[in-house]
């Protein structure tokens, strides 16, 4: 199969996933919290981070849908990062994905419960997945934690306000972004190893490729923020100006050279995987995407 259908079919079963997670809590009460949280959730986007944990299960040898519990579940903590993120206490934002923010919909009380619901029931989501060794849906659940907690994206954010008011060195722009962006496509592929029952050496090359295709996208979403379309964006760009991006590290010619770098250097990572000719496609098509 080639790549865009690749992709194509793994969207589409991870959209009629993803839609029936909330279906199933039925007509409860507490009914308006699961379509706020559907409106963020069922939004689009590239569902880069599912689509990796799928793949990563199929190269290990098992059919990718049994990876679908934990890749549901990162899709679902990354939307309540970008709820979060989008509130008027953080950047404040009135689009995503070409529409309005979820605050701006639902208000902001409604937006942060709504956040605070797909971080917890993505636990729940990722504990339902049937392993080969039921034993490391322990490992599983700690590196889901691990990767979304403090130690990861939530550490990442706690650096970027921590440092903004000043210029950031080198090492503080990629410790901020490895935990932010990075860990974040770290889960994803680890956890689609451990779905496919791989060996410790492709979990080792998986979190290897994941570190580096994060910082590669990354720094071309901070491209995208200074030479992107809005329309084509579905945000608005430029409002990264004074915060602490590659972009304003390196320049935009440099920023550009780092995305191939990192991307062939993540690509090195999958020589321990039989067949990682869509993962490698997937990893170059960062480089000249235009959204």
């Amino acid at each position: 199969m080639k790549f865009e259908e690749q992709a194509r079919a793994y969207r589409e079963t991870i959209e009629r996933y993803l839609a029936s997670i909330y279906a199933s809590f039925g007509e409860e009460p507490q009914k308006p919290i699961f379509e706020a949280a559907n409106y963020s959730l069922l939004a689009g986007g590239k569902r880069l981070r599912p689509m990796l944990a799928l793949e990563f299960c199929r190269i290990c040898g098992r059919n990718p849908e049994e990876a679908l519990p934990f890749a549901a579940a990162v899709e679902m903590i990354h939307t309540y990062s970008l709820i979060h993120d989008d509130l008027p206490c953080m950047d404040n934002d009135d689009y995503r994905r070409g529409r309005l923010t979820n605050h701006k919909v639902f208000g902001e009380g409604m937006a942060v419960l709504a956040g605070d619901a797909l971080l917890t029931d993505a636990f729940a989501v990722a504990a339902r997945a049937k392993l080969p060794e039921p034993g490391k849906i322990g490992e599983a659940i700690a590196i889901l934690s691990e990767c979304a907690g403090s130690l990861g994206m939530i550490g990442g954010q706690v650096l970027d306000i921590m440092s903004a008011q000043r210029a950031c060195t080198e090492q503080e722009v990629l410790d901020i972004q490895s935990r932010k962006t990075g860990r974040l496509i770290v889960a994803p592929c680890v956890l689609g190893v451990i779905a496919g029952n791989g060996t410790e050496a492709q979990k080792e090359g998986a979190a290897g490729f994941a570190s580096l295709l994060g910082l590669a996208f990354q720094i071309r979403d901070d491209i995208l923020d200074v030479i992107g379309d809005a329309g084509e964006l579905g945000k608005a760009t430029g409002v990264d100006g004074d915060k602490n991006t590659f972009v304003r590290l390196y320049g935009l010619s440099s920023c550009e050279q780092l995305v191939k770098d990192y991307t062939a250097r993540a690509i090195d990572c999958l020589k321990v995987f039989p067949d990682p000719s869509f993962l490698t496609e997937l990893a170059l098509s960062l480089t000249e995407r235009k959204n």
